[in-house]
């Protein structure tokens, strides 16, 4: 911070706070984001082989594979 927010106590602990609200409440979009980005990609890689997405998925929990959308994600770029 500058400015004021360094050298008043009351703004300072004003922006503390609304930069923590911020934090939180981006971290949940963020999540969010990298799920969708991670299922664009597994859903581009899977294309390659004429599946979807969705019949993939279910393939591999009947097969009884449990990779997560991160790790299958990572698998379709490299």
């Amino acid at each position: 911070f500058y400015g004021r927010r360094t050298h008043t106590l009351r703004t300072a602990q004003a922006a503390v706070d609304r930069s923590k609200q911020s934090a939180y409440r981006d971290s949940k979009v963020d999540k969010r984001n990298f799920r969708a980005l991670w299922i664009q990609r597994i859903h581009a890689a899977v294309r390659e082989f004429g599946l979807t997405y969705g019949r993939f998925l279910d393939g591999l929990t009947k097969a009884g594979i449990e990779v997560d959308r991160k790790v299958l994600s990572d698998m379709a770029i490299h």
